[in-house]
Parts: structure tokens; C-alpha cells; sequence
């Protein structure tokens, strides 16, 4: 009896042992091996944070040319590391450099490398950014709009143009809200990037920021943006970036939805349990009908920025948030039209319902819906993945648009070195006196602002607007600061019948063709 007892002790020691035997890190001069018995095992050179191998089921994933996985070109970080969480199921790497903490986990089982980044202060080299860099024989499958490999440069060292196309890595971006999982794939491998749940809160740009993905070069390089000067709309936001993950599969799409609560028992001070944590819910109003699918509330302060999508009632519910106090705005597919204050306490449900306050007057004529966005317009459905130069684009002018013609045929941006556009359009005797005409648009670049003449009336020179001091339309982005231009046009400048209006981009800026001082369209409206 004490035999067969002793006996099942040590089978069950044994399975116990077998069962974690390839799960655990081993230290061989300066480089950390983390074997996650998923299939991956990793390479973390202790005296600089760098990723200097990427195996997973025998086939090396990481570039071995010499450039390595790391947070911006490479911090030159030291590390440490422990065998952590629960049941010791985790292996936590801590590097650190001036200002930077880098953490990369394993957990056990999952094919993956956890990640987090801390800052106290934004790099110097003014963005924050994990690049992968991978082995393009391994994964030669990435996004072909942002494939440059062999490409000759026609802007910067960053637009590109191959095979009769342009391409870019900027062209890899997709929305923050909506870009949760990205990655690139080969024979029997992919690799994703990850950003879970509430990954961006200390990201910077809003739910409609946009950045690069991906670039294919003589690496494979996936990406994920922190900060940047992309276009950037808002301050950087330092502390806990993350968490975050770079997941292996066998080619297949992982979901986003992965478990991040082990972070919680893993000793990292700057990580905010969800016990801590509050939320916000309530009903969106207000908003047309026609835009019940296209309505997000998000919430931001300077700590901290959070989304979510209303359904198709308005009813929203946030994600899990940091106790403080926020702004909470409501979109209009990308047009902020109300905002409010809303304070979030910890391990507690907040009730806040928001209306739209946007102005609707009664239009004589519209082009474009007010929406925070140029689509519908020419061009404005190829611009994400497209340089404007390029030939598959139409061409943008100078021309005339009459009213009642198909928005498609508008230009969705307006280059001060291309021309003016005009529109032709008739009023009734019941129409003219005192009117007024807004002009919304997007994002401008190089002190771009609509200037018109209407009739041969030439009207006031807006200021210079707020903007991104960032290339944008040419890097397939068209979010920036929303402005509306607003013109009192006097009595006795609209005529019954025939009316011309000559929309020219003004600034004391210059440049050649797309990038020359430039303003990208929302809407045109006169009533």
C-alpha cells in the first residue's frame, strides 16, 4: 500500500515535470532562449532588449541579416528576468534603458511573445514604435500596397513606385479602432500583431488615427505604432503602452480577443487591474437615421483614450477604463457633433448618455455628407493605398462641378499647385439675397485653407488653420483637425439663374503638385 502510494507520488511528480519540461528560459553568454512549449521559441539579447530569434516549428521567423526585433532602432537596453505568475506559468523579461522599460512575457502554451512598453518620457527620436523585423524568405506575404521592395522613391525615402504602382508603408494603416489584428504570413507560418482590448489607451491620435502596419523591403517588417508624428492630432502619452503581442500561427488569422488578466499577477506596478478600473455606459441621440451603423462615442484626457462603436440604437458600453476624469465625444462617423465631461471611478459603473448638438439647417445645396470624412468624392476611395500621383487615380483637375452631378466626380482634396475647381449652379428669385457657405474639410498641410470667388465677389482670407505639421494626403491618411470655413456672402453677389463659385487653396507656402499646399474636403453646403 505505502509502495503503490509512493509510486503514484512520483508518477505524478513525473507528469508534473514532463509536462513544463520544454517551457522555461536558458541563459547561454548574453542571450536569454524562452521556449513557451507552443511551438515558439524566442531570442532576447539581455544587453540590449533586442529579439535576435523568432523559431516557431522550426522555421526561423526573425531577419538574421543583423537588424533585430526591437522598440524603435534599439534602446540598448539591460535585462533581467523571472520565472513568475501563476504556478510559475509565466517568464517575465525586463529591459531596461534611460527613461524606457521593454517587458516581454511568455506564458505558458500560448505561441506567442507578450509585450508591454513603458515610458516616462517620449524617446528622443520622437516616436514610439515595436518593429519586427522578419525574414522575408520565411513570411514573404505581407500587404502588397506596402510592399517597396525594388521600388524606386518619388517622395522621401517612403512613397514608392513599383510595377506601375505606387506603394508605401504608410499605405498599411488602418484605423485605430478598427486595427486590432495585422501580420504577415509564409508556407506554414503566420505572424501577427495583436493590440487587444484596451492596448491603445496610451497611445496617442483618437480612434481615427491611423499608422503604419507593415513595410516589405529586403525584411518583413510588422509593426505597432505608439506614437508618432504621422499626423498627429494630440499630445504623446507616456506610462504603460500595451499589452500587446506578437502571436504565431500556421498561417491562419488569431483573434484579437486573447486573455490579457495574467497581466495582473505578473508584479508590473504601472499595470492597472480591472478591479481598478471603471466603466462607462449610456444611449447616443440625436444622430440621423441613416447613420445608426456609423456612430462611436470615445473618451480621452491625458493620461488615457478609449472607443467603442454604439449599436445600432445608440446604446454603448465602454471598455474597462482608468479612474479619472474624461472628455467623452460623440462621432458621427468621424465628425465629432457633442462632447461632455464624465468622471470614471475605480471598480465602478458610470451612467452617461450623450446627444448630438450638430446644426442642420436647411441647405439650398450640398456636396459631400457632413461626416468628417471626404468619401464618396473623387479619389477618395483609392487615397488610403494610393499616392495621388498615381495612375489609377483620376485626374484632380482644375475642373467644374455643376450641382446635381455626382459627388464621385468632386476632388476629394484641392492642391494649390493643380488649380482651382468651380461650381456651376442656378438659384431661384427666392433664393438669393444674404446667403452663406460652408466648406468643411478634413486635414490641410502647408498653411492650405479654401479661398472663393463667387460671381466675381472675392471673399475674406481665412487664417492659417490648426493642423498636423505632417505630409498627409500623400501618406493616404485625410485625418487631421476638422475646420468649417463659413462665408457670409453679401446681398446682391447670388443672381436668379446662373452662379458661378471658384474654390483656390491659399498659402504663403508653396510646393510642387501634391505637395503643394492643400486641404482635403468633408462637405460643401449653401443655404
Amino acid at each position: 500500500m505505502q509502495w503503490s502510494i509512493l509510486t503514484a507520488i512520483v508518477q505524478a511528480s513525473f507528469f508534473i515535470t514532463g509536462a513544463f519540461a520544454a517551457f522555461g528560459l536558458t541563459e547561454s553568454g548574453n542571450i536569454y532562449t524562452v521556449d513557451t512549449n507552443a511551438g515558439l521559441v524566442f531570442k532576447v539579447d539581455k544587453t540590449t532588449g533586442d529579439i535576435t530569434s523568432l523559431l516557431y516549428n522550426g522555421i526561423e521567423a526573425q531577419d538574421q541579416s543583423g537588424k533585430h526585433s526591437q522598440i524603435n532602432s534599439g534602446i540598448g537596453a539591460s535585462c533581467s528576468w523571472v520565472r513568475t505568475g501563476n504556478s510559475d506559468n509565466y517568464i517575465k523579461i525586463s529591459c531596461s534603458a534611460s527613461g524606457i522599460t521593454q517587458y516581454y512575457i511568455a506564458k505558458y502554451n500560448d505561441p506567442a511573445v507578450h509585450m508591454a512598453t513603458y515610458i516616462s518620457s517620449e524617446p528622443s527620436v520622437g516616436e514610439l514604435r515595436y518593429i519586427s523585423r522578419l525574414s522575408k524568405s520565411a513570411v514573404p506575404n505581407g500587404l502588397t500596397v506596402s510592399e517597396v521592395n525594388g521600388g524606386t522613391a518619388i517622395e522621401g525615402s517612403d512613397v514608392y513606385s513599383l510595377n506601375g504602382q505606387t506603394r508605401s508603408k504608410f499605405y498599411s494603416s488602418r484605423q485605430f479602432i478598427d486595427d486590432q489584428v495585422h501580420g504577415v504570413t509564409g508556407s506554414g507560418i503566420g505572424v501577427y500583431m495583436i493590440v487587444p482590448g484596451v492596448g491603445y489607451e496610451s497611445a496617442s491620435g483618437g480612434p481615427f488615427f491611423r499608422d503604419i502596419d507593415n513595410q516589405g523591403s529586403a525584411q518583413q517588417e510588422l509593426y505597432f505604432y505608439m506614437n508618432s508624428g504621422h499626423t498627429q492630432t494630440e499630445s504623446y502619452r507616456t506610462g504603460l503602452h500595451g499589452p500587446y503581442a506578437l502571436w504565431f500561427t500556421t498561417g491562419s488569422t488569431p483573434s484579437g480577443s486573447i486573455d490579457t488578466s495574467f497581466w495582473e499577477g505578473l508584479g508590473i506596478s504601472e499595470y492597472i487591474p480591472l478591479a481598478s478600473r471603471g466603466r462607462v455606459s449610456g444611449t447616443a441621440s440625436g444622430f440621423p437615421s441613416s447613420y445608426a451603423n456609423y456612430m462611436s462615442v470615445g473618451w480621452s484626457n491625458s493620461q488615457a483614450q478609449y472607443w467603442v462603436r454604439t449599436d445600432s440604437s445608440g446604446a454603448f458600453e465602454s471598455p474597462r477604463m482608468k479612474p479619472g476624469t474624461y472628455t467623452m465625444t460623440l462621432y458621427k462617423m468621424e465628425l465629432a457633433v457633442a462632447s461632455k465631461s464624465v468622471t470614471v471611478s475605480a471598480n465602478a459603473a458610470t451612467s452617461a448618455s450623450i446627444a448630438s448638438t450638430e446644426a442642420n439647417p436647411t441647405v439650398i445645396w450640398q456636396i459631400g455628407d457632413l461626416d468628417g470624412t471626404p468619401r464618396g468624392f473623387l479619389n477618395a476611395d483609392k487615397i488610403e493605398t494610393m499616392h495621388p500621383s498615381d495612375s489609377r487615380m483620376s485626374s484632380w483637375g482644375p475642373l467644374t462641378f455643376s450641382v446635381g452631378s455626382s459627388v464621385s466626380s468632386f476632388p476629394m482634396a484641392l492642391f494649390k499647385a493643380v488649380g482651382p475647381v468651380t461650381i456651376n449652379f442656378s438659384l431661384g428669385s427666392s433664393q438669393i439675397g444674404a446667403r452663406t457657405l460652408e466648406i468643411a474639410t478634413t486635414l490641410a498641410f502647408a498653411g492650405g485653407r479654401p479661398q472663393v470667388t463667387v460671381n466675381g465677389w472675392v471673399g475674406p482670407a481665412p487664417p492659417v488653420p490648426s493642423q498636423p505639421d505632417s505630409r498627409g494626403v500623400t501618406r493616404g491618411t485625410w485625418r487631421g483637425n476638422n475646420n468649417l470655413y463659413t462665408i457670409s456672402i453679401p446681398s446682391g453677389t447670388l443672381v436668379s439663374g446662373t452662379n458661378t463659385i471658384v474654390i483656390n487653396v491659399i498659402s504663403g507656402s508653396s510646393g510642387d503638385n501634391f505637395l503643394s499646399p492643400n486641404v482635403v474636403l468633408d462637405a460643401i453646403r449653401l443655404y
